[in-house]
């Protein structure tokens, strides 16, 4: 027969002090791990802008000038209709979307480079700091 010391689970002030230990360690991890989680989508949006300034420089190479504001990114995958140098496509994939799902932007002429390739990081908007900077080439 087993006596009620055999029994004993885990007193309640003993179950809070573990609790309260696991939130210590959440909040002190938490924080980290989602600052580097938004590092990773500017670091991501910088190669992707590279990529894509890449594609639009092998255009330039075959046709002697970028596509057209009008055109935009998507001259690197289908051939524009008045373009007979096209030899694309420049890009193995559509264009893709920056780490926050909106399309990238791009400017011909542009305002700080002959053009301009950028997105407006997590907010959306034009300025911002940190996750929220605007990303250019």
């Amino acid at each position: 027969m087993r006596t009620s010391q055999q029994l004993r689970g885990f007193t309640l002030l003993e179950l809070l002090v573990v609790m309260v230990i696991i939130g210590l360690l959440v909040g002190y991890v938490a924080p980290k791990y989602f600052a580097q989680l938004g590092k990773s989508e500017v670091k991501a949006a910088r190669a992707q802008i590279n990529s894509l300034s890449k594609a639009l420089d092998l255009y330039r190479l075959d046709t002697g000038h970028y596509p057209t504001q009008d055109e935009g990114l998507n001259a690197l995958n289908t051939a524009p209709s008045n373009e007979p140098k096209w030899q694309g496509p420049y890009l193995q994939k559509e264009v893709p979307l920056d780490p926050w799902g909106k399309a990238y932007v791009y400017r011909i002429p542009g305002e700080k480079n002959e053009y301009d390739l950028f997105s407006y990081g997590k907010d959306n908007k034009p300025g911002g700091t940190e996750d929220n900077a605007d990303i250019y080439n």
